[in-house]
């Protein structure tokens, strides 16, 4: 199978070989085995699920929570025409039926879906009757309670696998811990383990913390440096992209700023804009980077500390995909951990303040209570808190939580194009001509212009038509939901606004809850996740990468010689044996007694004074041990590991 699969990867992909281990996960697959595969960000996981199925008969189902990767991956699988199509809220009725029925009578290769969608009556119908090659999910990470981002939709996943009981299911994922890793695979009801995972160690990235006051003076010497190649800034707040990107540009430093508060139209010309190298700084909230794979990326600095240590390794993890030396560098002001646990507080409101406001979201939506359940609603969070005199940020929190219970999902503004799919049959096209001679120029121009138009949706331009018709725009769409209004076609005018889809009727808030899993649970979580953070920050005497490799279960001895703890290390004139050596006979004695200063070189007396001196100076400066009110050395309070 292994000749099957290189060759698809050679026809569609124009790889000659597969990377480390996509090829072994690929065979796994095959042999209709469920598999679980850690590969690091910019690791190659959609070759995985792509590949596999390609080779085997069916249509591969692809859960994922990312709309802008959906449409990005299903473009490019089109591109090289593989068949393929997206469900995800915001989408016509039609749309979704069309690619239900292509799904099941083997017009598709790939459907992604959005986990939301799949305990849907429509799905649950549709995939009954579809041959099912492969079910692929995305960020499997999601579906466990312990994981960064759980979802509670993607527990559902497990349900719709008795509709397709030989299907093998491929779960993928950058980061995972030991807990989340055996959590998928029970969520997900493998039928035996079976994990395939590359080291997470990144050798050509190094990760630095760097405590500082001035983090825009810092940020300036690091861009100036880089000479080649591009970088990203992230930060927490939409509106300090812009000013930290109007402060690089007015410092000479070319950068733009992004998130998903801005029109689609305007974040994809700025992501192009850097992606081709036209830009070299983006400065953006921490969604940005999902499905980008930009090899360039030279540094990433972090203004903020982030949530959580799976969030900043695959945000720092977006540097040096080109496996050339890259850095991350995340800056620490005096009072970012206090700002740190604020926003954990204010990630949890109220409840009583959550429910509030999902009784404000109902009205000012329209829906009754009892009603929703299925439909999609355009939204805009700004207006809504605006209306209702909320805080942004604790309506952005409290929706957050919510879509975790599962009662709606949220998608940001994307730029959909206007649509059109004609629904009148041969016959009857030339019944419906003669009898409405007036529309007779714009059905011609629609069937020579936009083949395909008769079995799907295709993507027009009101402006091109007006112009190749001479008519206004205005003109063009009165023509078109006339068209409309006969049942003779479908049309879709183009749309930026975010979407909210309903997942439930819409509930009376006397029975309105969160549960444990979702609220009480996830908040403690998040505040070990919290501390996590704070504890790496805090270590200045162990390499950081030797650290984040430890939180995600992987042992390492040796320290990456290049990170801003190794640094300083490599300033001692001692090799790291004698330094592993003397540190570890000193926190020996520590262990048992207070220790003076003098009495040092006698505890390592097979070393040199001098070395077993320098080596107490770095555990004091780097405050592995400590000094009492009489100069004494003692035992730190916190635990440590050298290497």
């Amino acid at each position: 199978m292994s000749e099957l699969t290189r060759s698809v990867l050679v026809k569609y992909w124009g790889y000659p070989s597969f990377r480390p281990m996509q090829e072994d996960i690929v065979d796994s697959v095959i042999d209709g085995r469920d598999t679980l595969a850690l590969l690091p960000t910019g690791g190659g996981k959609s070759i995985c699920f792509q590949v596999p199925a390609m080779a085997m008969e069916g249509v591969c189902i692809v859960v994922t929570p990312l709309i802008s990767l959906m449409k990005d991956q299903v473009q490019h699988l089109r591109n090289i025409n593989i068949p393929a199509a997206a469900i995800y809220s915001g989408l016509h009725p039609s749309e979704v039926e069309i690619a239900y029925n292509k799904a099941v009578f083997g017009g598709l290769k790939f459907l992604y879906v959005s986990p939301e969608r799949l305990m849907t009556d429509a799905f649950i119908e549709a995939i009954k009757k579809m041959k099912v090659c492969l079910l692929a999910i995305d960020e499997s990470h999601c579906i466990s309670q312990w994981g960064y981002d759980f979802r509670p939709p993607y527990l559902k996943i497990a349900e719709i696998r008795p509709y397709i009981p030989t299907t093998p299911v491929l779960a993928l994922t950058a980061t995972a811990t030991p807990n989340v890793v055996e959590d998928i695979q029970y969520r997900l009801g493998f039928k035996e383990r079976n994990v395939f995972q590359t080291s997470y160690e990144r050798k050509n990235v190094t990760y630095n913390v760097i405590k500082v006051p001035d983090k825009y003076g810092v940020m300036f010497r690091l861009f100036s440096k880089m000479t080649t190649g591009s970088g990203i800034v992230y930060v927490r707040s939409r509106k300090r992209t812009k000013v930290i990107a109007d402060w690089l540009q007015s410092a000479g430093i070319s950068a733009t700023f992004y998130h998903a508060g801005i029109d689609a139209k305007t974040r994809d010309e700025r992501q192009k804009m850097w992606m081709d190298g036209k830009i070299k700084v983006i400065v953006a909230t921490n969604a940005f980077g999902m499905g980008i794979d930009k090899p360039d990326v030279r540094v990433v600095v972090h203004m903020d500390l982030p949530d959580s240590l799976e969030a900043y390794f695959q945000e720092a993890g977006r540097a040096g995909r080109d496996l050339k030396p890259s850095e991350a560098f995340l800056l620490v002001a005096d009072t970012d951990i206090k700002q740190l646990k604020d926003n954990l507080q204010q990630s949890y409101p109220e409840l009583d303040r959550i429910k509030t406001i999902y009784e404000a979201l109902g009205n000012y939506l329209q829906i009754p209570v009892g009603a929703g359940n299925g439909q999609s609603y355009p939204f805009d969070m700004n207006e809504f808190a605006q209306s209702y005199g909320f805080q942004l940020l604790e309506v952005f929190n409290s929706l957050k939580l919510m879509e975790r219970e599962g009662f709606f999902s949220l998608s940001e503004a994307m730029d959909t194009p206007s649509q059109i799919f004609i629904k009148a049959s041969r016959e009857d096209l030339y019944r419906f001509q003669v009898e409405y001679p007036d529309f007779d120029v714009m059905i011609k121009y629609l069937l020579r212009n936009y083949p395909g138009i008769l079995s799907d949706f295709v993507k027009i331009k009101e402006e091109q038509i007006s112009h190749k018709l001479g008519i206004d725009i205005e003109k063009v769409e009165q023509t078109l939901k006339k068209l409309e209004s006969f049942n003779f076609l479908t049309y879709i005018q183009r749309s930026d606004r975010p979407q909210i889809l309903f997942l439930t009727e819409r509930q009376d808030t006397r029975h309105f809850a969160l549960s444990d899993e979702v609220y009480k649970d996830r908040k403690e979580d998040a505040t070990k996740r919290v501390q996590a953070v704070i504890d790496f920050v805090n270590n200045d005497a162990e390499c950081r990468s030797v650290q984040l490799l430890r939180y995600f279960g992987e042992k390492i001895k040796s320290r990456c010689g290049k990170c801003d703890v190794c640094s300083i290390r490599n300033q001692m004139n001692i090799n790291d044996e004698e330094f592993k050596n003397i540190s570890e006979l000193i926190l020996e004695e520590l262990k048992k007694r207070v220790v003076p200063l003098y009495e040092t070189p006698s505890i390592a007396k097979n070393y040199m004074e001098e070395k077993v001196l320098e080596t107490v100076r770095w555990m004091l400066d780097s405050g592995v041990i400590e000094q009492d009110e009489n100069g004494n050395l003692k035992e730190k309070g916190r635990q440590w590991t050298l290497f």
